[in-house]
């Protein structure tokens, strides 16, 4: 019997930043597309290419939405984001990012500080954006290099 993934959160049974929900831990809360989440980083570690350099990702360019981003890339072939998906996950965006970022900073989260992470959002053809979770730098990279990605989940609060 497979275990199903909790779909929603209820605002009261919140726990604090840092502590365990919902396979992973709970980063914060964030607004989405009119609404409000839980952001959830997941323990799984992968390891890959974005995607085909040269290759422009329709519904990979979303600098917030890394789900649609990563359903986007999945699709394209792209191995990480299928992997991410398979974990009931997908790969934060650059807004999840930042927000993974500022979590680190709180003490509240551990993240590799050795290499750098793809975040699904897309830059361009041949870019996508990274991020180095040692100092929070934001940059791009070609994607067809082999990063890290740190799979999130992201639930609606009721």
């Amino acid at each position: 019997m497979t275990k199903q993934t909790q779909q929603t959160v209820l605002a009261a049974e919140l726990p604090e930043r840092g502590q365990p929900l919902a396979g992973g831990v709970f980063v914060t809360r964030y607004w989405l597309n009119g609404a409000e989440r839980a952001l959830i980083l997941l323990p799984d570690e992968l390891s890959g290419p974005w995607g085909e350099y040269g290759v422009e990702i329709k519904g990979a360019g979303s600098y917030s939405d890394g789900e649609a981003n990563t359903r986007a890339m999945a699709e394209a072939g792209s191995m990480i984001a299928r992997k991410a998906l398979e974990l009931d996950g997908f790969i934060p965006s650059c807004l999840e990012g930042q927000l993974l970022m500022a979590a680190k900073a709180d003490g509240l989260v551990d993240l590799r500080e050795d290499r750098y992470h793809w975040l699904s959002s897309q830059r361009s053809a041949d870019t996508a954006y990274l991020m180095d979770f040692g100092d929070g730098w934001l940059d791009y990279g070609g994607k067809n290099v082999e990063r890290l990605a740190r799979p999130v989940r992201s639930l609606p609060i009721q």
